[in-house]
């Protein structure tokens, strides 16, 4: 897979305004999807049994940022031929599931309480959450460099 952040940078200043624009329109809703089931905004629909730490909510931001990046490459510019429309979509897709691990309750995790209880949830879950979390933003940000350098590499030019 091509990952060049030098091709990646270049296909993302030539975005026309339609991709900005659902980048932009991508963004909240995928704040939404990530902090209310967590409860990181407020809603009667969810409650955190144990209060948010402090990086809870910028890695909240990055995630709906990157999340909604990577969503917005495969909004159709012009012709495409040859391109792989699933390049960094299982990586993508692993970043998302990471991040609603990382910023949710420990806790709350179902899962989580099943294997180790409530005090293994707090003893050995809440301590590698910043780690799932930095996990999380490097496999949304590799997705987005490799959908984005794809892209560049390979662009399709009309015929004459």
């Amino acid at each position: 897979m091509s990952r060049s952040p030098r091709a990646a940078w270049a296909a993302l200043r030539r975005w026309p305004r339609r991709r900005w624009a659902a980048a932009a329109a991508a963004t909240p809703p995928a704040v939404l999807v990530l902090g209310v089931p967590t409860a990181l905004v407020p809603t009667p629909l969810f409650s955190r049994s144990v209060p948010p730490v402090w990086w809870n909510y910028p890695m909240l931001v990055l995630s709906a940022v990157l999340s909604a990046v990577v969503l917005a490459t495969y909004v159709r510019t012009g012709p495409v031929a040859g391109r792989d429309d699933t390049t960094g979509r299982s990586l993508g897709s692993a970043g998302a599931v990471l991040s609603f691990l990382a910023v949710g309750c420990p806790v709350c995790n179902k899962v989580v309480l099943l294997l180790l209880g409530a005090s293994g949830a707090l003893s050995y879950w809440a301590p590698l959450q910043p780690a799932v979390a930095v996990l999380a933003l490097g496999l949304l940000a590799e997705a987005a460099l490799r959908r984005l350098a794809t892209e560049a590499a390979c662009r399709v030019r009309p015929a004459a």
